[in-house]
């Protein structure tokens, strides 16, 4: 009788061990190269939020544990990453690409495993539109270019030129463009750069020689940056607005005193809107982690986090990737704070702000 009392005991003690496992939620981001500014930004936003949940008891006892990937701002590794979050580290969703390139190789592997792709750092539609396990917090390019051409228009403009990157999701936002200005019965200028290459005089001079009223940067804050600072240089400091896309801290930080007067979209209110309760529990999560600021970047990654986290408290005891799915696909309308989310069968965008930013001369934002 006494192994039948071990075994017993032993079966007992396989729930709590079971309950005891980490939630695993993967992330691949260039956390060294170009771009990692923003890929550190994002692991570390939604760092701060679930260290705040686990050490208010996790969920239903468990904690959750990000486990982030460096892709270099590389596609093929990230797709590499993908596969190996997925069937090595057990990841039950996958969080936080840092951009739609780097989120185009980890489709074919979420739509076959069944992982919830939750809040990608891009408003691409060929990742949202990509598959039903695609979970996209933001606006979408073309919410903000509506927003970015309407102010503009607004304000008299007609020539437009747009700085995109010559690949796939850089000529769809040109095309994006292209197809908004048209509708007014304008016509948008492009010009070309190759991502991860640094912006050439060439490059410049083709901006100059298209003689805009305005350009609109469809790039990361290194490349956007480079731009902003050549046009000073030749004596072409144009009217300037950002997607979101860049990076908006990270532009102000990267081109310094040569930002101020820039415009960037935003797709959360701005960090400094304290009274807003989310980015007032954001700030204190930020702060208690160890991080140096709330920007909008971190951000957009802590609240994306607190949807994540509120759905898994829907999904059951156990937190699997077809419960995680399930809770997702059913959160409906969610108010997290100040900033209202929507997902379920027909919504897989589940939130449309934007608002415009002003840089200032000590870089911080006027809206």
């Amino acid at each position: 009788m006494r192994p039948l009392k071990i075994l017993a005991a032993l079966a007992a003690c396989l729930p709590a061990l079971a309950a005891a496992q980490p939630i695993v939620v993967g992330q691949s981001a260039p956390l060294t190269g170009s771009n990692a500014e923003i890929g550190k930004d994002i692991r570390d936003g939604a760092l701060a939020w679930f260290k705040r949940v686990n050490e208010a008891g996790g969920i239903n006892g468990r904690k959750v544990e990000l486990v982030s990937l460096d892709d270099r701002n590389d596609r093929k590794t990230a797709g590499a990453n993908t596969v190996k979050l997925v069937n090595e580290n057990g990841a039950v969703a996958l969080f936080g690409f840092a951009s739609a390139t780097l989120s185009l190789d980890a489709m074919p592997v979420v739509k076959e495993r069944k992982v919830p792709f939750f809040a990608p750092f891009t408003g691409a539609d060929a990742i949202h539109k990509q598959n039903g396990f695609v979970f996209v917090m933001r606006a979408s390019y073309a919410d903000e270019l509506e927003k970015i051409l309407e102010h503009w228009k607004n304000l008299g403009v007609t020539r437009v030129t747009v700085v995109n990157y010559d690949d796939e999701i850089g000529n769809q936002n040109y095309a994006t463009v292209a197809r908004i200005m048209e509708r007014a019965g304008k016509k948008a200028v492009g010009v070309k750069l190759k991502r991860n290459a640094p912006v050439e005089k060439a490059q410049i001079d083709a901006i100059i020689a298209s003689d805009p009223e305005v350009v609109v940067a469809t790039t990361l804050y290194g490349a956007t940056a480079q731009v902003i600072k050549g046009l000073k240089a030749a004596g072409k400091p144009y009217n300037m607005t950002s997607l979101s896309f860049v990076g908006p801290s990270q532009l102000a930080k990267e081109a310094g005193q040569d930002a101020a007067g820039v415009s960037v979209a935003g797709v959360v209110p701005p960090p400094a809107k304290a009274m807003v309760p989310v980015i007032k529990e954001c700030g204190e999560a930020i702060r208690k982690a160890g991080l140096p600021e709330l920007n909008y970047t971190n951000l957009e990654a802590c609240i994306a986090a607190k949807v994540l986290t509120e759905a898994m408290r829907r999904a059951g005891r156990e937190v699997t990737r077809e419960s995680l799915y399930k809770a997702l696909n059913g959160l409906g309308s969610l108010d997290v704070g100040g900033y209202v989310v929507n997902f379920g069968p027909a919504s897989r965008h589940g939130n449309r702000y934007v608002e415009l930013a002003v840089i200032g001369r000590n870089g911080q934002f006027r809206f």
